[in-house]
């Protein structure tokens, strides 16, 4: 029998480079996510006026959709856009200060002025917006944290579908999220967000900082 002519140190570093099965289901199942994903197609919008002209004869139907929509489609400022995102605020019980981002101000200051939280605490982020004109499907709030350069974490939430209400804000909240804790958390946390929705409308992206410490004030 020839031996082979790859050392038998080498053949063992090939062979652990090799995906296992469970790496490689693994990889297909992303895969077939992302493939989902990408075939999605959402719905047909309609105009806010298409809606209001479907069955206008049904006085049911009419007290529902004035219900959902509002008496009046009339915009103040035409110019508006139909998303606006106002702010962004860091909802936690124990906070010494009111934890809030002005989405209509200044927007490239954020990270240079981070919000600062107590490792270990429990908060949650809360998204006010308007929607001016039109009825919007599907909108998503997706935000990246990153370390010293390198992404840790990233978290995707569906926020839904809403009517147009020029004249009120809707404020949306995540789920509870704990701070990191431990000497190796603390530091410093550079985060990318978005508001899009169903269509990948980009209605507002922001970069903002995120400062973990021991205690509210070092």
């Amino acid at each position: 029998m020839q031996e082979s002519l790859i050392p038998a140190q080498v053949q063992r570093t090939m062979a652990e480079l090799e995906p296992t099965e469970e790496q490689l289901a693994a990889i297909a199942a992303a895969n077939d996510e992302a493939e989902a994903a990408a075939n999605y197609k959402p719905p047909a919008q309609k105009t806010l006026q298409e809606i209001q002209e479907l069955d206008k004869d049904d006085e049911s139907l009419r007290k529902y959709k004035e219900a959902l929509l509002g008496k009046s489609g009339v915009v103040k400022d035409p110019n508006a856009p139909n998303i606006q995102v106002t702010r962004m605020t860091l909802v936690c019980s124990t906070a010494p200060n009111p934890l809030v981002l002005d989405l209509q101000g200044d927007l490239d200051n954020f990270r240079k002025n981070p919000f600062v939280l107590k490792e270990g605490v429990e908060y949650r982020i809360k998204i006010n917006f308007k929607v001016n004109k039109e009825i919007v499907s599907g909108l998503k709030y997706n935000q990246q944290s990153f370390r010293k350069g390198i992404k840790v974490d990233k978290s995707d939430y569906m926020v839904g579908s809403y009517g147009p209400r020029p004249d009120e804000e809707y404020e949306f909240l995540t789920s509870m999220e704990e701070a990191p804790k431990g000497m190796l958390a603390r530091g410093t946390y550079d985060i990318k967000s978005k508001f899009t929705d169903d269509d990948k409308h980009d209605h507002l992206s922001w970069d903002w900082s995120l400062s973990i410490k021991k205690e509210w004030k070092d």
